[in-house]
């Protein structure tokens, strides 16, 4: 999923884009993501960068949740933090 319109990540950061705002996009994108329960991910920023926290219950849900965040924010911006119980 990636916001039509918006810069690519880097060039945002460099912008000034809001870091929340993104933030608010992952987390909206993961949340409507019919294949995925998000309810125990914690969405952050540090700096640049996407902080991925909190439980899935499978390893697949990890992948999953890391791919639609960096659809949004670009490969290499997102730290994937998830753990499977």
């Amino acid at each position: 999923m990636v916001l039509h319109g918006s810069p690519p990540h880097e060039e945002a950061w460099k912008e000034g884009y809001n870091t929340a705002a993104m933030r608010t996009s992952v987390e909206s994108a993961l949340h409507a993501a019919a294949d995925l329960d998000a309810t125990e991910i914690i969405v952050s920023t540090i700096g640049p960068s996407i902080v991925l926290e909190g439980f899935v219950s499978r390893w697949g849900d990890s992948e999953r949740a890391l791919a639609i965040a960096e659809d949004i924010v670009g490969s290499g911006y997102v730290h994937c933090r998830l753990l499977v119980r």
